[in-house]
């Protein structure tokens, strides 16, 4: 039985040893934190100075972001002015050239009459000539010349000026008259 005692208090002091320890331990973290604090705020208390500069430079720094600010916004004022300005030169240029283009219209309008009209009375004087003497002016035409006027004829007025032409030349006009309109879109 001795044994047995003897083997128990061995484990009891192991027991005893180990609850000893860990209120060592505990005892000694909190007197770790108990220091750190202690010693923090030695070190904040020693490392704030009296006086403190940091609002001085960074109301300085503000100042000097504002300076440019203000620059940016005044040469964005002038910009947008100049652009205002290059708006209006711009919508008055475009109105010169509009009425520029209205009158160039205009003139190109009256000078294709004026041609229209020289071509119809053209066409009329060449329909009133006989139709054999209208055939060797037609002759001596380009085809595509005397095809621009036969085209315009009625019918019956360009038959009697291609019978009275060579059966060469007749067939060439024929041709080009025939192939004028041989390119346009039919859908």
């Amino acid at each position: 039985m001795s044994r047995r005692r003897r083997a128990g208090q061995g484990a009891l002091l192991i027991v005893a040893m180990l609850f000893a320890s860990s209120g060592a331990l505990r005892l000694g973290s909190g007197i770790g934190a108990a220091l750190a604090e202690s010693g923090e705020k030695a070190v904040t208390a020693e490392t704030v100075p009296a006086s403190c500069e940091m609002p001085s430079a960074l109301s300085e720094a503000l100042s000097l972001r504002e300076d440019r600010v203000a620059a940016q916004e005044v040469a964005l004022q002038d910009r947008l002015a100049a652009l205002a300005l290059a708006e209006a030169a711009i919508s008055a240029r475009m109105a010169e050239m509009q009425a520029v283009e209205d009158e160039l219209k205009a003139t190109l309008a009256l000078a294709d009459g004026a041609a229209e009209e020289d071509i119809q009375q053209l066409t009329a004087v060449y329909q009133a000539m006989k139709p054999k003497d209208a055939a060797v002016l037609f002759e001596t035409m380009s085809p595509e010349f005397a095809a621009g006027f036969l085209g315009r004829m009625p019918p019956e007025s360009a038959a009697a000026i291609l019978s009275g032409m060579s059966a060469e030349a007749a067939y060439g006009v024929s041709v080009i008259v025939a192939g004028r309109n041989a390119g346009v879109p039919t859908e």
